[in-house]
């Protein structure tokens, strides 16, 4: 049974709740092997293959089918792919899931044969990644995939039921090849894919989808993106642009049934999302479909694009993105807004404290409660000030910490005065550092970064900053995206410790070296542990002492600010989706245990308002680095080099702490 909501009061007593579902017992002989053209029988063999892997399933309850579909999208797969999925995991799986019986010999080598030689894992993560794409099209065009171009994601209930029946299937594929894999990297991406979908299917089990609207990363921002990393080269291109405009109104429709239903089902966001929200509606309706920033690309078309044909098909479908945006803010601003709740916790929900444990486990990747989460919190914070009173007494403050933090927030000196200064000095601290970086690392990563700012339709409800990965084909460069909204409210002693975090040594550095790694499976690649990365980025800003940064002591107080930013984070994302804080108390924290500006401060606990649990990898992940590397400094002496540990931290990619710490240890032990 479901908590009840109550606004009065956080609700986080109820313990997490077993959902089961009958499973169906299935037996069947051994099938005969299939031919490439066999595809009728493929696709039975295929869903019955579906059916016998599947795990029961809270939302089986709404209906179950198999993998038709899916597989009839034989065109997005490769030939071997459509070889493995169609024939030989209806050789290998049938008989080894379905019956539980003894194989036959011929069957027996067939199977060994198969897992031998990688086709199984190989199968299983191509057909993932192909899905994926597929549902979300929006990212593979992102990473340069075009076969998607001209659609959007489907957010119905049915999509969703779709896709969580094939990451169970898979999950079941996963773990019946899993045994059969001969190399250790096999093994690891076996574990990590199986582990992933495992994360998957626990938080499918709360409905997060019946609140799909808010100020960041929601299906109205994408909409508005996409202009920058869609080609425009040819008629096709702008055709496939101006389609996906008009797909908008079908999918306003989708996200209206979903906040319908969660509103029927007290699952809605804080009234404070919402009204943060409703801004960038504004930003792109525009009367005149021309004068909305969703029709810039077609005003300076490339030679060859189609002109005032591809002109008139893009003015078309942004007219029809209007109206859907249109429709969705009035929905939002007329019924949405007035069933959002006061309160901001995530404990409000029902479900709501099982909820987010689930999310604080999913985003560090422990099994820490968020008791003890916010316990560290406050402990790191307790060291951090100490670091930071001593930086008092050298600059020879006269008054108490939480003085020197107002003073330096409210001090025009410590303050950028335009977009222009922002940008011009992170380019220098980068130039600077990015020239440092072979002292602590021995591989680089070959792909080209470059700065930008946050759009303006977007930045007065963004973060300080974002990375963006550089798409796959190498069409254009990553990019450290940076709000330079208000410039006036944006310190310029917290600078370098962003710059180190967003660009290099941080998520560049880190997350091109994955993304370059092409023997990988596209998962690994792509694919990120909040954890990991994040708590490697907050890591790296302490690099910027060994790459010639932090000079003066105001810089190393933003460094020490950052740090407490991120340990305030585990007090405050627990406080608010926990223990029932209200918005006021999280800001009130913030303000009196970092030097952020008021401004900053504000659109970050907004942010975890939205976003719950992510805040909570950052110093995780960080705390867990750093032990890693006291444990080896102290190991090995003299024999440390840094070179070496920062490479193999980084050497595969994005993974959990549990197994970073067993590699670590490993690695330690060899040296």
């Amino acid at each position: 049974m479901r908590q009840r909501f109550d606004n009065d009061k956080c609700v986080n007593r109820g313990g997490f709740v077993n959902h089961e579902a009958a499973g169906v017992a299935h037996t069947m002989g051994d099938p005969a092997p299939l031919g490439l053209g066999d595809y009728p029988k493929r696709d039975n063999i295929i869903t019955r293959i579906v059916n016998f892997t599947m795990v029961p399933q809270p939302w089986k309850g709404r209906g179950t089918r198999g993998l038709g579909s899916w597989v009839r999208c034989a065109p997005l797969f490769s030939t071997r792919v459509r070889f493995v999925v169609a024939n030989i995991f209806a050789v290998m799986l049938i008989p080894a899931v379905a019956c539980q019986a003894p194989l036959s010999a011929g069957t027996s080598a067939k199977v060994d044969a198969a897992y031998r030689d990688g086709a199984a894992l190989d199968a299983i993560f191509d057909a993932y990644w192909n899905a994926k794409l597929r549902q979300g099209p929006e990212w593979a065009t992102y990473l340069g995939d075009h076969r998607f171009d001209d659609q959007l994601t489907d957010y119905s209930e049915a999509a969703r039921d779709e896709q969580l029946q094939q990451t169970a299937a898979l999950l079941g594929l996963v773990r019946h090849a899993a045994p059969y894999a001969t190399n250790s990297d096999d093994r690891l991406s076996a574990a990590l894919f199986e582990a992933s979908l495992q994360d998957t299917l626990a938080l499918a089990e709360f409905p997060d989808h019946l609140m799909p609207i808010k100020q960041q990363n929601s299906p109205h921002l994408t909409l508005g993106t996409l202009r920058t990393h869609s080609p425009f080269d040819t008629p096709q291109d702008c055709a496939n642009y101006a389609a996906r405009m008009s797909v908008f109104k079908t999918q306003a429709d989708q996200l209206i049934a979903l906040m319908d239903e969660g509103i029927a089902r007290g699952v809605v966001r804080p009234k404070i999302t919402i009204e943060q929200a409703l801004p960038q509606f504004d930003a792109m309706i525009a009367d005149d479909p021309t004068d909305s920033p969703l029709y810039e690309p077609a005003l300076s078309l490339a030679e060859g694009a189609g002109g005032a044909e591809s002109q008139a098909k893009i003015r078309a479908g942004v007219a029809d993105a209007v109206v859907g945006l249109k429709k969705l803010r009035r929905y939002l601003k007329g019924t949405y807004l007035p069933a959002c709740r006061d309160t901001v916790g995530y404990c409000y929900l029902p479900d709501g404290a099982a909820w987010y444990r689930a999310l604080a486990k999913h985003h560090t990747t422990t099994n820490m409660s968020p008791e003890k989460i916010h316990q560290l919190g406050l402990t790191e914070l307790k060291r951090i000030h100490e670091e930071m009173r001593a930086v008092m007494a050298e600059v020879e403050f006269d008054g108490t910490l939480q003085q020197f933090i107002e003073h330096m927030r409210n001090d025009p000196d410590q303050h950028n005065k335009s977009p222009e200064e922002i940008m011009r000095r992170h380019r220098e601290i980068l130039t600077r550092s990015d020239a440092n970086l072979p002292k602590l690392f021995g591989r680089l990563p070959k792909t080209p970064y470059g700065l930008k700012e946050i759009e303006a339709f977007r930045a007065p409800g963004s973060a300080t900053a974002y990375y963006y990965n550089a798409p796959d084909d190498g069409s254009r460069p990553a990019y450290f995206y940076i709000n330079v909204y208000k410039p006036e409210t944006r310190p310029n002693y917290t600078m370098e410790a962003l710059a180190y975090h967003e660009a290099q040594p941080g998520h560049h550095l880190q997350i091109a070296l994955a993304q370059e790694r092409k023997d990988w499976p596209a998962f690994r690649r792509f694919e990120h542990i909040t954890a990991f990365i994040e708590g490697w980025a907050l890591y790296s800003e302490r690099l910027g002492y060994d790459l010639g940064g932090y000079q003066d002591p105001y810089a190393r107080f933003g460094q020490l600010t950052y740090d407490a930013w991120r340990s305030s984070r585990l007090v405050v994302d627990t406080g608010m989706h926990y223990f029932g804080w209200s918005r006021e108390r999280a800001i009130e924290f913030m303000k009196e245990n970092t030097g952020l500006s008021e401004q900053n401060i504000i659109s970050e606990i907004d942010r975890y308002i939205a976003w719950p649990g992510q805040a909570l990898g950052y110093k995780v992940g960080q705390l867990e680095i750093s032990r890693l590397r006291e444990e080896a400094e102290q190991a090995l002496g003299e024999r440390f080099d840094i070179r070496v540990f920062h490479d193999h931290v980084l050497a595969e990619g994005s993974i959990p702490m549990s197994i970073l710490r067993t590699r670590m240890r490993e690695w330690i032990a060899r040296q």
